[in-house]
């Protein structure tokens, strides 16, 4: 199996993954990282405040880039 590395970026910041995990297939690692990605989203919306929120996870193996999932969301308060 290969070894796989989920690199977070939210908005500015990079978090890079120095661990990885053994997966044995793309549609696999693209699994991960669309829960991955699920989890940040929904944390982030629990974060109070408005604004538009932009993140990603960028996955790699030993061999360089091979997938990102991306995802794009506004928050807009209004009233009460």
């Amino acid at each position: 199996m290969r070894r796989y590395y989920f690199d977070i970026r939210e908005g500015d910041e990079i978090f890079s993954d120095e661990e990885g995990l053994e997966l044995s297939t793309v549609e696999k690692v693209q699994e991960e990282a669309a829960r991955s990605l699920a989890d940040m989203a929904r944390d982030a919306v629990r974060t109070p405040g408005d604004g538009s929120h932009q993140m990603s996870i960028e996955v790699r193996d030993d061999g360089g880039p091979v997938l990102q999932l991306k995802f794009t969301f506004e928050v807009e308060r209004r009233g009460h």
